[in-house]
Protein backbone atom coordinates (compact mmCIF):
# COMPACT_ATOMS: atom_id res chain seq x y z
CA UNK A 1 0.00 0.00 0.00
CA UNK A 2 2.99 2.18 0.75
CA UNK A 3 4.38 2.37 -2.16
CA UNK A 4 1.08 1.87 -4.24
CA UNK A 5 0.50 5.12 -2.61
CA UNK A 6 3.54 6.61 -3.81
CA UNK A 7 3.71 5.24 -7.45
CA UNK A 8 -0.08 6.61 -7.60
CA UNK A 9 0.93 10.45 -6.45
CA UNK A 10 3.95 10.21 -8.68
CA UNK A 11 1.80 9.30 -12.14
CA UNK A 12 -1.08 11.92 -10.94
CA UNK A 13 0.98 14.65 -10.26
CA UNK A 14 4.08 14.41 -12.36
CA UNK A 15 6.00 16.46 -10.01
CA UNK A 16 8.62 18.85 -11.32
CA UNK A 17 10.71 17.56 -8.88
CA UNK A 18 10.10 13.72 -7.92
CA UNK A 19 13.16 13.25 -5.38
CA UNK A 20 11.34 16.36 -3.22
CA UNK A 21 8.18 14.72 -3.94
CA UNK A 22 9.25 11.21 -2.56
CA UNK A 23 10.88 12.96 0.75
CA UNK A 24 7.51 14.84 1.16
CA UNK A 25 5.72 11.67 0.91
CA UNK A 26 8.33 9.63 3.43
CA UNK A 27 7.37 12.69 5.44
CA UNK A 28 3.71 11.78 5.37
CA UNK A 29 4.10 8.10 5.63
CA UNK A 30 6.39 7.88 8.81
CA UNK A 31 4.09 7.24 11.43
CA UNK A 32 5.53 4.67 13.26
CA UNK A 33 8.82 6.39 13.51
CA UNK A 34 9.25 7.70 17.04
CA UNK A 35 9.06 10.90 17.50
CA UNK A 36 10.48 11.44 21.59
CA UNK A 37 11.58 13.92 23.85
CA UNK A 38 14.20 13.17 26.48
CA UNK A 39 14.06 15.62 29.50
CA UNK A 40 15.22 16.39 32.86
CA UNK A 41 16.99 18.53 35.44
CA UNK A 42 21.27 18.28 34.80
CA UNK A 43 22.96 14.95 35.50
CA UNK A 44 19.80 13.09 35.84
CA UNK A 45 20.47 10.90 32.60
CA UNK A 46 18.82 12.19 29.92
CA UNK A 47 22.38 11.56 27.43
CA UNK A 48 22.18 7.88 29.23
CA UNK A 49 18.52 7.15 28.04
CA UNK A 50 18.80 9.12 24.71
CA UNK A 51 21.61 7.06 23.55
CA UNK A 52 20.29 3.63 24.74
CA UNK A 53 17.09 4.17 22.99
CA UNK A 54 18.08 5.12 20.06
CA UNK A 55 20.35 1.54 20.10
CA UNK A 56 17.42 -0.17 20.66
CA UNK A 57 14.78 2.05 18.43
CA UNK A 58 17.36 2.80 15.37
CA UNK A 59 16.48 6.46 15.63
CA UNK A 60 18.52 9.20 15.79
CA UNK A 61 19.44 11.32 18.57
CA UNK A 62 19.13 15.27 18.32
CA UNK A 63 20.52 17.06 21.33
CA UNK A 64 22.34 20.75 21.49
CA UNK A 65 26.10 19.41 21.23
CA UNK A 66 25.11 17.06 18.29
CA UNK A 67 23.69 20.27 16.75
CA UNK A 68 26.21 22.45 17.45
CA UNK A 69 29.51 20.35 17.05
CA UNK A 70 28.39 17.04 14.57
CA UNK A 71 26.29 18.85 11.86
CA UNK A 72 26.40 21.12 9.28
CA UNK A 73 23.51 22.57 8.86
CA UNK A 74 22.87 26.48 7.58
CA UNK A 75 21.81 28.04 11.13
CA UNK A 76 24.68 26.30 13.02
CA UNK A 77 27.35 28.82 12.60
CA UNK A 78 24.94 31.46 13.52
CA UNK A 79 24.27 29.47 16.82
CA UNK A 80 27.98 28.80 17.36
CA UNK A 81 28.73 32.46 17.05
CA UNK A 82 26.58 32.96 20.03
CA UNK A 83 28.14 30.36 22.23
CA UNK A 84 31.47 31.31 21.11
CA UNK A 85 30.47 35.13 22.70
CA UNK A 86 29.60 32.94 25.75
CA UNK A 87 26.15 34.36 25.29
CA UNK A 88 22.19 32.33 25.77
CA UNK A 89 21.08 31.38 22.09
CA UNK A 90 17.59 32.73 21.47
CA UNK A 91 14.98 30.63 21.56
CA UNK A 92 13.89 30.99 17.84
CA UNK A 93 17.25 29.89 16.55
CA UNK A 94 17.04 27.02 18.45
CA UNK A 95 13.94 25.54 17.36
CA UNK A 96 14.57 26.53 13.84
CA UNK A 97 17.79 24.26 14.12
CA UNK A 98 16.30 21.49 15.40
CA UNK A 99 13.18 21.99 12.85
CA UNK A 100 16.19 22.33 9.96
CA UNK A 101 17.71 19.01 11.60
CA UNK A 102 14.45 16.69 11.51
CA UNK A 103 13.73 17.97 8.37
CA UNK A 104 16.45 15.60 6.89
CA UNK A 105 15.64 11.90 5.48
CA UNK A 106 17.25 9.94 8.54
CA UNK A 107 15.34 11.40 10.64
CA UNK A 108 11.79 11.78 8.91
CA UNK A 109 12.65 7.72 8.41
CA UNK A 110 13.85 6.36 11.18
CA UNK A 111 12.67 8.59 13.90
CA UNK A 112 14.38 10.96 16.39
CA UNK A 113 14.94 11.48 20.19
CA UNK A 114 15.02 14.93 21.22
CA UNK A 115 17.69 15.03 23.83
CA UNK A 116 16.92 18.18 27.04
CA UNK A 117 14.94 20.02 25.00
CA UNK A 118 12.28 21.79 25.13
CA UNK A 119 13.56 23.34 27.91
CA UNK A 120 10.64 25.69 28.82
CA UNK A 121 7.40 26.55 27.12
CA UNK A 122 8.43 29.33 24.97
CA UNK A 123 10.78 26.54 22.85
CA UNK A 124 7.73 23.67 23.34
CA UNK A 125 5.11 26.60 21.56
CA UNK A 126 7.96 27.38 18.95
CA UNK A 127 8.52 23.39 18.20
CA UNK A 128 4.23 22.94 18.11
CA UNK A 129 3.68 25.88 15.89
CA UNK A 130 6.84 24.13 13.61
CA UNK A 131 4.71 20.97 13.39
CA UNK A 132 7.54 19.53 15.81
CA UNK A 133 5.32 17.30 17.95
CA UNK A 134 6.67 14.35 19.93
CA UNK A 135 4.61 10.99 20.50
CA UNK A 136 6.18 10.45 24.13
CA UNK A 137 8.04 12.90 26.45
CA UNK A 138 9.90 11.16 28.94
CA UNK A 139 11.23 12.99 31.72
CA UNK A 140 13.70 12.02 34.33
CA UNK A 141 14.04 12.92 38.01
CA UNK A 142 15.67 12.50 41.05
CA UNK A 143 16.00 14.91 44.47
CA UNK A 144 18.67 17.81 43.72
CA UNK A 145 20.92 16.25 46.50
CA UNK A 146 21.08 13.43 44.29
CA UNK A 147 21.83 14.85 41.77
CA UNK A 148 24.31 17.76 43.08
CA UNK A 149 26.37 14.56 44.79
CA UNK A 150 26.41 12.72 40.98
CA UNK A 151 28.06 15.63 39.55
CA UNK A 152 31.59 15.23 40.79
CA UNK A 153 31.97 11.70 39.53
CA UNK A 154 30.35 12.50 36.16
CA UNK A 155 32.68 11.67 33.19
CA UNK A 156 32.69 11.39 29.48
CA UNK A 157 33.82 9.23 27.08
CA UNK A 158 34.95 11.95 24.04
CA UNK A 159 35.01 9.35 21.41
CA UNK A 160 31.47 7.83 21.72
CA UNK A 161 29.32 10.45 23.85
CA UNK A 162 29.08 7.61 26.19
CA UNK A 163 28.27 8.87 30.18
CA UNK A 164 30.06 7.23 33.03
CA UNK A 165 30.23 7.68 37.11
CA UNK A 166 33.29 6.57 39.01
CA UNK A 167 30.94 5.01 41.45
CA UNK A 168 27.66 3.91 39.94
CA UNK A 169 28.59 3.30 36.22
CA UNK A 170 32.09 3.03 35.74
CA UNK A 171 33.08 1.08 32.16
CA UNK A 172 35.15 -2.53 32.76
CA UNK A 173 37.34 -1.47 29.62
CA UNK A 174 40.41 -0.54 30.45
CA UNK A 175 41.10 1.52 27.40
CA UNK A 176 38.16 3.35 28.29
CA UNK A 177 38.83 4.30 31.52
CA UNK A 178 42.19 5.72 30.34
CA UNK A 179 40.25 8.31 27.67
CA UNK A 180 37.67 9.34 30.29
CA UNK A 181 37.13 13.07 30.99
CA UNK A 182 35.53 15.46 33.04
CA UNK A 183 33.16 17.59 31.63
CA UNK A 184 33.37 21.33 31.45
CA UNK A 185 30.65 23.60 33.45
CA UNK A 186 30.10 20.61 36.22
CA UNK A 187 31.15 22.85 39.12
CA UNK A 188 28.08 22.41 42.17
CA UNK A 189 27.69 26.03 42.18
CA UNK A 190 27.10 25.73 38.64
CA UNK A 191 24.63 22.69 38.84
CA UNK A 192 22.91 24.52 41.90
CA UNK A 193 21.93 27.39 39.48
CA UNK A 194 20.86 24.99 36.48
CA UNK A 195 18.78 23.11 38.95
CA UNK A 196 17.53 26.55 39.89
CA UNK A 197 16.46 27.68 36.22
CA UNK A 198 14.94 24.00 35.32
CA UNK A 199 12.53 24.51 38.45
CA UNK A 200 11.66 27.66 36.92
CA UNK A 201 10.99 26.24 33.63
CA UNK A 202 10.03 23.01 34.24
CA UNK A 203 5.88 23.40 35.01
CA UNK A 204 5.59 25.16 31.59
CA UNK A 205 7.38 22.40 29.59
CA UNK A 206 4.72 19.57 31.83
CA UNK A 207 1.52 22.20 31.25
CA UNK A 208 2.23 21.59 27.51
CA UNK A 209 3.14 17.79 26.90
CA UNK A 210 1.37 16.61 30.12
CA UNK A 211 -1.07 14.35 28.16
CA UNK A 212 1.70 12.21 26.85
CA UNK A 213 4.14 12.54 29.37
CA UNK A 214 5.84 10.38 31.97
CA UNK A 215 7.54 10.73 34.99
CA UNK A 216 10.73 7.99 35.73
CA UNK A 217 12.78 8.40 38.63
CA UNK A 218 16.57 8.48 37.91
CA UNK A 219 17.56 7.85 41.52
CA UNK A 220 17.13 3.86 41.11
CA UNK A 221 19.49 1.17 38.87
CA UNK A 222 20.39 2.58 35.47
CA UNK A 223 18.55 -0.80 33.69
CA UNK A 224 15.57 -0.06 35.82
CA UNK A 225 15.01 3.43 34.20
CA UNK A 226 16.00 2.33 30.28
CA UNK A 227 13.97 -0.24 30.90
CA UNK A 228 10.78 2.05 32.31
CA UNK A 229 11.64 4.12 29.44
CA UNK A 230 11.86 1.57 26.74
CA UNK A 231 8.47 0.63 27.38
CA UNK A 232 6.90 3.36 27.58
CA UNK A 233 8.37 4.85 24.74
CA UNK A 234 6.80 1.42 22.51
CA UNK A 235 3.04 2.01 24.12
CA UNK A 236 0.47 3.27 21.56
CA UNK A 237 -0.99 5.77 24.03
CA UNK A 238 -1.72 8.38 22.14
CA UNK A 239 -4.88 6.48 20.19
CA UNK A 240 -5.54 4.63 23.66
CA UNK A 241 -5.79 7.16 26.75
CA UNK A 242 -9.58 6.95 28.08
CA UNK A 243 -9.82 10.26 29.95
CA UNK A 244 -9.49 11.92 26.36
CA UNK A 245 -13.04 11.99 24.22
CA UNK A 246 -12.67 10.89 21.19
CA UNK A 247 -16.25 10.72 19.87
CA UNK A 248 -17.63 8.92 16.95
CA UNK A 249 -21.17 9.83 15.34
CA UNK A 250 -22.29 7.97 12.87
CA UNK A 251 -25.83 7.68 11.21
CA UNK A 252 -28.11 8.18 8.16
CA UNK A 253 -28.15 12.56 6.22
CA UNK A 254 -29.76 14.58 8.15
CA UNK A 255 -29.91 12.71 11.53
CA UNK A 256 -28.44 15.79 13.03
CA UNK A 257 -24.74 14.34 13.63
CA UNK A 258 -23.07 18.01 12.52
CA UNK A 259 -25.60 20.12 14.90
CA UNK A 260 -24.66 17.64 17.83
CA UNK A 261 -20.99 17.44 17.01
CA UNK A 262 -20.82 21.47 16.95
CA UNK A 263 -22.82 21.44 20.43
CA UNK A 264 -20.58 18.98 22.32
CA UNK A 265 -17.29 20.74 20.87
CA UNK A 266 -18.43 24.04 21.43
CA UNK A 267 -19.34 22.76 25.48
CA UNK A 268 -16.55 20.74 25.99
CA UNK A 269 -13.50 22.14 24.11
CA UNK A 270 -12.92 19.29 22.30
CA UNK A 271 -12.11 19.46 18.28
CA UNK A 272 -14.97 18.67 15.87
CA UNK A 273 -13.79 17.32 12.81
CA UNK A 274 -15.93 17.09 9.66
CA UNK A 275 -14.56 14.57 7.39
CA UNK A 276 -15.70 16.28 4.28
CA UNK A 277 -14.96 19.49 5.37
CA UNK A 278 -11.45 17.96 6.75
CA UNK A 279 -10.67 17.18 2.76
CA UNK A 280 -11.83 20.73 1.63
CA UNK A 281 -9.15 22.17 4.07
CA UNK A 282 -6.35 19.96 2.60
CA UNK A 283 -6.88 21.05 -0.98
CA UNK A 284 -7.57 24.57 0.22
CA UNK A 285 -4.12 24.63 1.69
CA UNK A 286 -2.34 22.99 -1.14
CA UNK A 287 -0.99 20.13 1.22
CA UNK A 288 0.66 17.42 -1.15
CA UNK A 289 -1.97 15.04 0.64
CA UNK A 290 -4.63 17.72 -0.67
CA UNK A 291 -3.04 17.96 -4.59
CA UNK A 292 -4.07 14.44 -4.68
CA UNK A 293 -7.32 14.54 -2.95
CA UNK A 294 -7.98 17.23 -5.69
CA UNK A 295 -7.81 15.21 -8.63
CA UNK A 296 -10.63 13.03 -7.61
CA UNK A 297 -12.45 16.71 -6.46
CA UNK A 298 -11.81 17.48 -10.29
CA UNK A 299 -12.65 14.36 -12.19
CA UNK A 300 -16.15 14.10 -9.60
CA UNK A 301 -14.63 10.92 -7.95
CA UNK A 302 -14.65 9.07 -4.47
CA UNK A 303 -11.99 10.12 -2.79
CA UNK A 304 -9.76 6.53 -2.40
CA UNK A 305 -10.36 5.39 1.46
CA UNK A 306 -6.37 5.06 2.51
CA UNK A 307 -6.49 8.87 1.77
CA UNK A 308 -9.18 10.10 3.57
CA UNK A 309 -7.43 7.94 6.65
CA UNK A 310 -4.14 9.24 5.95
CA UNK A 311 -5.73 12.81 6.10
CA UNK A 312 -7.56 12.19 9.08
CA UNK A 313 -4.62 10.24 11.13
CA UNK A 314 -2.86 13.16 10.05
CA UNK A 315 -5.42 15.71 11.87
CA UNK A 316 -6.32 13.45 14.96
CA UNK A 317 -2.65 12.73 15.93
CA UNK A 318 -2.13 16.85 16.41
CA UNK A 319 -1.41 17.90 19.36
CA UNK A 320 -4.99 19.76 20.03
CA UNK A 321 -6.80 16.54 19.28
CA UNK A 322 -4.29 14.68 21.33
CA UNK A 323 -4.99 16.90 24.14
CA UNK A 324 -8.39 17.79 24.13
CA UNK A 325 -9.91 14.87 22.28
CA UNK A 326 -11.97 14.89 18.81
CA UNK A 327 -15.75 14.28 17.62
CA UNK A 328 -15.74 12.94 13.77
CA UNK A 329 -18.73 12.75 11.96
CA UNK A 330 -18.65 11.58 8.12
CA UNK A 331 -16.73 9.07 8.47
CA UNK A 332 -16.29 5.38 8.47
CA UNK A 333 -19.64 4.98 6.35
CA UNK A 334 -18.75 1.20 6.18
CA UNK A 335 -17.20 -1.73 7.60
CA UNK A 336 -13.73 -1.89 5.60
CA UNK A 337 -13.70 2.52 6.55
CA UNK A 338 -14.07 1.24 9.77
CA UNK A 339 -11.39 -1.41 10.15
CA UNK A 340 -8.89 0.92 8.32
CA UNK A 341 -9.13 3.40 10.72
CA UNK A 342 -8.66 0.63 13.21
CA UNK A 343 -5.33 -0.09 11.51
CA UNK A 344 -4.48 3.75 11.75
CA UNK A 345 -4.67 3.67 15.35
CA UNK A 346 -7.86 5.81 15.04
CA UNK A 347 -9.77 4.28 18.25
CA UNK A 348 -12.91 6.53 19.49
CA UNK A 349 -13.85 5.48 23.06
CA UNK A 350 -17.27 6.73 22.22
CA UNK A 351 -19.49 5.68 19.57
CA UNK A 352 -22.97 6.84 18.56
CA UNK A 353 -25.65 5.65 16.17
CA UNK A 354 -28.30 8.37 15.28
CA UNK A 355 -31.80 6.64 13.78
CA UNK A 356 -34.00 8.38 11.92
CA UNK A 357 -37.06 7.04 9.98
CA UNK A 358 -37.25 7.68 6.59
CA UNK A 359 -40.19 10.23 6.33
CA UNK A 360 -38.19 12.47 8.60
CA UNK A 361 -35.21 12.50 6.82
CA UNK A 362 -37.19 13.17 3.78
CA UNK A 363 -38.58 16.00 5.26
CA UNK A 364 -35.40 17.69 6.30
CA UNK A 365 -33.36 17.33 3.65
CA UNK A 366 -35.97 17.61 0.77
CA UNK A 367 -37.56 20.85 2.39
CA UNK A 368 -33.95 22.77 2.91
CA UNK A 369 -33.45 25.96 0.79
CA UNK A 370 -30.28 28.58 0.47
CA UNK A 371 -30.42 32.47 -0.41
CA UNK A 372 -27.39 32.60 -3.40
CA UNK A 373 -27.38 36.24 -2.49
CA UNK A 374 -26.51 36.23 1.44
CA UNK A 375 -25.78 32.10 1.79
CA UNK A 376 -28.53 32.16 4.63
CA UNK A 377 -30.35 28.55 4.89
CA UNK A 378 -33.79 28.25 5.51
CA UNK A 379 -36.34 25.11 5.32
CA UNK A 380 -39.84 25.37 4.18
CA UNK A 381 -41.08 24.02 7.12
CA UNK A 382 -38.99 24.59 9.99
CA UNK A 383 -37.31 27.75 9.14
CA UNK A 384 -39.67 29.68 6.57
CA UNK A 385 -37.13 32.68 4.40
CA UNK A 386 -39.30 35.96 6.34
CA UNK A 387 -39.85 37.70 3.09
CA UNK A 388 -41.74 36.67 0.11
CA UNK A 389 -38.68 38.10 -2.01
CA UNK A 390 -36.78 35.91 -0.41
CA UNK A 391 -38.47 32.76 -0.99
CA UNK A 392 -38.64 33.67 -5.21
CA UNK A 393 -35.20 33.37 -5.24
CA UNK A 394 -34.53 30.43 -2.94
CA UNK A 395 -32.57 27.71 -4.60
CA UNK A 396 -32.45 23.83 -3.57
CA UNK A 397 -28.98 21.97 -3.63
CA UNK A 398 -28.78 19.06 -6.11
CA UNK A 399 -28.22 16.67 -3.25
CA UNK A 400 -31.07 17.91 -1.41
CA UNK A 401 -33.61 16.37 -4.33
CA UNK A 402 -35.14 13.43 -3.18
CA UNK A 403 -33.72 11.05 -5.43
CA UNK A 404 -30.72 12.02 -4.57
CA UNK A 405 -31.29 11.46 -0.85
CA UNK A 406 -32.72 8.08 -1.61
CA UNK A 407 -29.32 6.97 -3.29
CA UNK A 408 -27.71 8.22 -0.06
CA UNK A 409 -30.03 6.42 2.48
CA UNK A 410 -30.03 3.17 0.46
CA UNK A 411 -26.07 3.58 0.50
CA UNK A 412 -26.14 3.92 4.45
CA UNK A 413 -28.20 1.36 5.58
CA UNK A 414 -26.86 -1.32 2.97
CA UNK A 415 -23.67 -0.82 5.38
CA UNK A 416 -25.07 0.06 8.37
CA UNK A 417 -25.47 -3.55 9.96
CA UNK A 418 -22.12 -4.11 9.77
CA UNK A 419 -21.28 -1.21 10.61
CA UNK A 420 -23.23 -1.47 14.07
CA UNK A 421 -21.64 -4.92 14.71
CA UNK A 422 -18.17 -3.43 14.39
CA UNK A 423 -18.82 -0.92 17.13
CA UNK A 424 -20.26 -3.32 18.84
CA UNK A 425 -20.65 -0.72 22.20
CA UNK A 426 -21.93 2.06 20.80
CA UNK A 427 -24.71 4.18 21.40
CA UNK A 428 -27.84 4.38 19.77
CA UNK A 429 -30.01 7.84 19.70
CA UNK A 430 -33.21 8.58 18.64
CA UNK A 431 -32.34 11.84 16.79
CA UNK A 432 -35.92 12.32 15.89
CA UNK A 433 -36.85 14.59 18.78
CA UNK A 434 -35.55 18.04 20.06
CA UNK A 435 -32.10 18.67 19.49
CA UNK A 436 -31.32 19.68 23.32
CA UNK A 437 -33.00 16.30 24.25
CA UNK A 438 -30.44 14.51 22.13
CA UNK A 439 -27.67 16.70 23.32
CA UNK A 440 -28.14 15.74 27.02
CA UNK A 441 -28.35 12.28 26.61
CA UNK A 442 -25.03 12.35 24.23
CA UNK A 443 -23.82 14.06 27.22
CA UNK A 444 -24.57 11.73 29.49
CA UNK A 445 -23.38 8.74 28.06
CA UNK A 446 -20.14 10.90 27.37
CA UNK A 447 -19.88 11.67 31.22
CA UNK A 448 -21.42 8.25 33.07
CA UNK A 449 -22.40 6.22 30.32
CA UNK A 450 -25.23 3.69 31.62
CA UNK A 451 -28.11 3.53 29.20
CA UNK A 452 -27.34 1.40 25.19
CA UNK A 453 -30.86 2.81 23.80
CA UNK A 454 -32.67 5.38 23.84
Amino acid sequence: MYFQSMLEGLLIHKPDEPIQYMINHLKQNSDDAPRICILGPPVSGKTTVAMWLCKHLDAIRISQETLLFKEILALTKEAKAYKERKQKIPNALWANLIQERLSNVDCIKQGWILEGFPENQEQAWMLQSSGIIPTHVVVLYAPDSVLIERISGKRLDPFTEEVYHTTFDWPSDPLVQQRLVKPEDISEQETSEKLLEYHRNFPGVFQTYQKFLKSINADQPCMDVLSQALTYVQTRHRSAAPFTPRILFCGPPGSGKSLQAALIAQKYGIVNICCGQLLKEAVADKTKLGELVKTYFDKGCPVPDHLVVKILAERLNTLDCVTKGWVLCGFPRDLEQGEQLQKARITPNRVFFFSLSYESVMQRLSQRRIDPVTGERYHITFRPAPALEIQARLRQHPKDKEENIEMRLETYYRHAKELEEFYEDAFYVNADQDPQVVFEFIESCIIKPLPRKF
